[in-house]
């Protein structure tokens, strides 16, 4: 493979060129041309518009002086916006015979036998098995679960020997293999051997030299494998993990979810282009897939794509619209997702081992965007794919194009009734949401016996170190978790064990309206007694159709009696108002040791670090109040967004409202620390939106009482803004009948949100597609009952 560079120019609009013309072409436009300085981001492997490559028909055109790249179709756009004229022409040239080459290279050796002792003796001793350095870090290999270290890939895994690394091997030309990490770890430490995880046996395994470019044999694989605590001389190797002969394999959720061990058809063309993994960016290539699967966001974004990328920014790439609008061009075009042509070379090179290629494309430079200033989504650690979708909804929400926003489809009114356990009095209240959480009702299950006898032989095996008995997954019934979700237990009953605290009353809710398109998460994610993170393994028996019209908000019925609408006082340690004003003066000082104790719960280190500052460092319990009043948010993980303080005062929020309101933001601040709202408004108003010196009002007038007439003006002015997002009309909310279709889901495999991987299924033209990461295949067993986030369209009545 060849990559080439040559300079091109746009005279006019286009046109070729000779060779001799263009140098005395490029004479005028020589000011235009830069050098890349440090700082200065230059793409040259990917078109800011689509998915084109060195590698496409067509190349790549990097313009000299923004260093944005563009394929064919979208470079004249560019230059009738800018002007810039200089353009280098990246192309990539394949030459076949290499791909017979490197066939023939990767085949397996005519001398191999399937005995073991054969295939030894033809193998050389590696020159580094003597004298093997191994790092004494403590690492120690379990009998299964294992991943990629730098990806989520779980085949073709090799364990370094020297510093007990668990790294994906290399790609072949067929799609088989992997990313080739464990190759750049060799590059980058120098640790020459790795044996091939699931190869190892009594009789010996697959080892690698780097340095000597080969298989090899290592006389001391035994010593070295002890090392890293695995007993060579008692497994059996396998694909997924080592076992004893005798030891039946327990159920995977990775095998069902992933529907191993059946030979899957691989799907082309349009909507059937998959995503590659950029190491744990399975949850977000999931959620894209059912998002744009959605006929709204389809329009909004690829049905608007020459309005959206004419009228994009001078730099696209840092357009939340026009990056959408190319993922979803690049996801439902079916130009980057078309069918292998095997030439008769390459078809005798690989006669019938040939294996269809999906490539998919890259969403490199749009996760480079929606994750931009966010400390989780822009890592490369693994997320909650239910996070990642609000985090998505809230861009969508500030980006909208024109009137029109698509994530309306997914947003809905929820009534929660309170009723007052003492005085039997309740309170209506109505929020936005945009997902339905369903929580697991594990007290229904219906092979309660069977889990039973399960955890015994489990804890008696764990005592005296013997297998794990053979999984046990729990039965659940939709209609008790649906049952669980209309009607809780006490408000605070999980809750207030942890604080030592009584319940208040007993909640429930119904839907104020049925959205368009309804998102259900399965609340698999809890944490033990320990506060150690765990997840049910539970089945749930999904429905295709379902029926939700009994959920209807019915508001105030006869003989209720509404509860006063008055906020719950919060108890402030004498020191506190100086604290306070410190704390949000200076949010450097946040308290950490909080901070960290919400984190170790498992909520998003972003809510724990507002949650312990909006409650002023008074201490976890505070802020553990606010996170479970915040927690369903849209941006309950987003990042704190400081604003300023001091003299600057309500300035640093923006415009001050009409009919001297004060900014949302400021209101927001102090009604978060218990205040009412009432309270907050009066304060910021008499001293001029000062938040200091409003806190420092509050603190000197405990003897404020609500002016009847003052609230009902307050009220009146304050929230006209604010109306539309706490009660939406017209097209805010789509409301509608209560019958849906299931046509999506999200699964999860793993013990954690943080950890696992992630795939979706998609019901298109009548069949269920599976779509993991780049390989997008039809569905053969689709395993409804194993999913983490479900998607139902309304059914029209």
């Amino acid at each position: 493979m060849q990559r080439r560079g040559a300079l091109f120019s746009v005279p006019g609009g286009g046109g070729k060129m000779a060779a001799g013309d263009l140098g005395e072409l490029l004479v005028p436009h020589m000011p235009t041309i830069r050098v890349p300085r440090s700082g200065d981001r230059v793409y040259k492997n990917e078109c800011a518009f689509s998915y084109d490559s060195p590698n496409s028909e067509g190349g790549l055109y990097v313009c000299m002086n923004t260093f944005l790249a563009f394929g064919r179709e979208h470079v004249e756009r560019h230059f009738r916006k800018t002007g810039q004229s200089v353009y280098m022409h990246l192309k990539r040239h394949m030459r076949e015979v290499t791909i017979a080459c490197d066939a023939v290279l990767s085949s397996k050796s005519p001398y191999r036998k399937q005995d073991p002792d054969t295939w030894e003796n033809e193998l050389p001793v590696s020159k580094y098995a003597n004298n093997l350095v191994q790092l004494d870090n403590g690492v120690r290999i379990p009998p299964s679960g294992w991943k990629c270290a730098r990806c989520d890939l779980r085949e073709n895994l090799w364990l370094n020997l020297t510093d007990g690394s668990v790294l994906c091997g290399k790609w072949f030309f067929d799609s088989s293999g992997g990313n080739g990490h464990a190759l750049e770890h060799y590059r980058d430490m120098g640790y020459p051997l790795a044996v091939k995880l699931g190869t190892i046996t009594p009789d010996g395994a697959d080892v690698y030299s780097f340095q000597e470019e080969g298989p090899v044999s290592d006389p001391h694989l035994a010593k070295h494998l002890a090392h890293f605590g695995i007993d060579m001389l008692h497994t059996q190797g396998t694909e997924n993990g080592f076992r004893d002969n005798d030891i039946k394999l327990r159920v995977s959720e990775w095998e069902v979810i992933q529907e191993s061990g059946t030979k899957l058809k691989p799907m082309y063309g349009p909507g059937y282009t998959g995503l590659k993994n950029l190491g744990n960016s399975c949850y977000l290539s999931s959620v894209m897939q059912a998002i744009f699967s959605i006929p709204e966001f389809q329009r909004a974004y690829v049905g608007n794509l020459p309005r959206i990328f004419d009228y994009s920014p001078l730099d696209p790439t840092q357009d939340f619209n026009t990056q959408m609008t190319k993922l979803g061009h690049g996801l439902l075009s079916g130009q980057y997702s078309k069918p292998p042509v095997k030439s008769e070379l390459i078809e005798q090179v690989m006669k019938e081992e040939h294996k269809p290629q999906q490539n998919g494309i890259s969403p490199r430079m749009f996760k480079a965007f929606v994750s931009k200033s966010h400390p989780e989504f822009s890592s490369n650690r693994q997320q909650d794919a239910q996070e990642f979708f609000l985090h998505l909804v809230n861009l969508v929400e500030r980006n909208r194009i024109g009137s029109e926003n698509p994530s309306d489809v997914f947003r809905f009114l929820v009534e929660e009734r309170i009723q007052c356990c003492q005085t039997r009095k309740v309170r209506y209240t109505e929020r936005v949401d945009y997902l339905m959480q369903l929580p697991v009702a594990m007290e229904a299950a219906t092979n309660k016996d069977e889990l039973i006898a399960y955890e015994l032989m489990r804890r008696e095996a764990e005592t005296n170190r013997r297998p794990l008995p053979e999984l046990v997954r729990a039965k659940i019934p939709f209609s008790a978790c649906l049952q669980a979700f209309a009607e809780p237990d006490n408000v605070d009953d999980f809750w207030s064990s942890a604080l030592q605290a009584k319940s208040a009353g007993v909640k429930t809710s119904r839907f104020a309206s049925f959205p368009e398109y309804l998102v259900v998460q399965i609340k698999k994610f809890t944490f033990g007694l320990d506060w150690v993170p765990r997840k049910f393994d539970v089945s749930i028996d999904m429905p295709d159709l379902l029926d939700i019209s009994h959920l209807r908000a019915r508001g105030l019925q006869p003989g209720e009696e509404e509860l006063p609408d008055i906020s719950p006082p919060i108890v402030i340690p004498d020191d506190s108002k100086d604290r306070l004003m410190n704390q949000l003066i200076d949010p450097s000082d946040i308290d950490e040791s909080s901070v960290m104790q919400l984190a170790e719960m498992g909520f998003p280190l972003e809510a724990c670090r507002k949650a312990v500052y909006f409650t002023g460092n008074t201490g976890a319990e505070v802020a553990f109040n606010w996170i479970i009043v915040h927690m369903e948010e849209p941006d309950f993980a987003e990042p704190l967004a400081i604003p300023g303080y001091g003299g600057a005062g309500a300035s640093a929020f923006g415009a001050t409202g009409l009919d001297n309101q004060p900014p949302e933001e400021i209101v927001a601040i102090i009604t978060a620390m218990g205040f009412q709202r009432s309270q907050a408004v009066q304060a910021l108003q008499a001293t001029n939106h000062n938040l200091e010196r409003a806190l420092d009002w509050i603190f000197s007038h405990p003897e404020f009482e609500e002016d009847s007439d003052f609230v009902i003006e307050m009220e009146n002015n304050a929230n006209a803004n604010i109306m539309s997002e706490a009660k939406p009309e017209g097209p805010r909310v789509k409301d509608g009948s209560g019958m849906y279709e299931l046509f999506a889901f999200i699964s999860h495999m793993g013990t954690s949100t943080m950890s696992g991987h992630y795939v979706c299924h998609i019901k298109k033209e009548g069949r269920w597609v599976i779509y993991n990461d780049h390989k997008v295949c039809a569905s053969e067993r689709p395993p409804k009952d194993l999913g983490y986030m479900y998607f139902y369209r309304r059914i029209p009545s």
